[in-house]
């Protein structure tokens, strides 16, 4: 019985990520008067204070200095915390941009090209099924390219940028809430000084700003973290496999924000390569259902 709450909870937990993840964009399309870097300073500087007051409460801080004591460490995650960043500017770019549909494409696009990575820089094999689907991800993107003369250039970057940030991550020995802190402390003198040298929008200084735009600037720092916060609870409740299928309800977000409320234009491009992506997920999600059941049955038949 502890085991199936605790289950619950993790599922809780993974849909509360995943959605409000898919409703950043609401967030970014109010303040999108706000120069994209401007905001991603905003997002690193408040998630960074954030985090060093969630480090306080949890009493983390040994776990933090244990990483900063690894200068090959401190490099890397130096490495990972710029993929992130330009992840997020791209994002932020992306959503006041009017590219918010390409954004969803990349985070559909996402899982399949985590398990590609996975094939190439981690030894693990794919599966017929999993082929099928990266083919079909790949089939909807070519056909774009060739038949519409197009490359959805953005989801690319932003499918290609996330993955490899995970793909690093999970091949440093540092757990999730200590190394985002890391990172942002990494990014700080970036951050802090195109913000004293560069940022030169109306909402630059914030002593002349009205209370209320500060706030929504401020803000930047809890819609980065505590879906991260939600996430990390998850993960610790539920098998990888099991959060796989909670990873789909940000983009879906996205993409009914994009065509419903923003009426980004869905053209036949768009279409055909969503149309293979989605049947590339159907197909990928298949294979981890059947895989599910056969490692229950496994366990069962102990």
């Amino acid at each position: 019985m502890q085991l199936t709450r605790e289950q619950k909870v993790g599922g809780i937990f993974a849909a509360s990520a995943y959605t409000l993840w898919g409703i950043a964009p609401l967030y970014f399309k109010s303040i999108d008067f706000v120069p994209a870097m401007e905001i991603l300073l905003h997002r690193i500087v408040w998630s960074f204070l954030l985090l060093a007051l969630i480090l306080t409460a949890m009493q983390q801080w040994p776990r933090v200095l244990a990483v900063l004591k690894q200068p090959k460490m401190v490099a890397a995650m130096l490495g990972t915390g710029l993929l992130l960043a330009g992840n997020w500017g791209l994002f932020i770019w992306a959503v006041n941009n009017e590219h918010m549909l390409e954004a969803s494409l990349g985070y559909y696009i996402n899982p399949l090209l985590n398990v590609l990575l996975g094939m190439v820089f981690l030894g693990e094999r794919l599966r017929k099924l999993q082929w099928a689907a990266v083919a079909l991800a790949f089939t909807g993107v070519l056909i774009q390219l060739v038949y519409f003369g197009s490359l959805p250039w953005v989801a690319l970057v932003l499918a290609s940028s996330f993955a490899l940030y995970g793909l690093f991550r999970k091949k440093l020995a540092v757990d999730a809430l200590s190394g985002l802190f890391v990172e942002s402390l990494l990014l700080m003198p970036l951050a802090l000084y195109y913000w004293i040298t560069f940022a030169d929008s109306a909402s630059a200084n914030l002593l002349e700003n009205s209370l209320t735009l500060n706030l929504w600037l401020v803000a930047a720092g809890v819609v980065t973290t505590v879906p991260l916060l939600c996430f990390i609870a998850a993960a610790r409740r539920l098998q990888l496999s099991t959060m796989g299928f909670f990873q789909y309800i940000g983009p879906s977000f996205m993409f009914v924000f994009g065509v419903f409320i923003y009426h980004e234009p869905l053209d036949s491009s768009k279409l055909v390569t969503f149309a293979f992506i989605w049947t590339a997920l159907l197909v990928y999600s298949l294979d981890a259902v059947y895989q599910l059941r056969l490692g229950r049955r496994a366990a069962t038949s102990q």
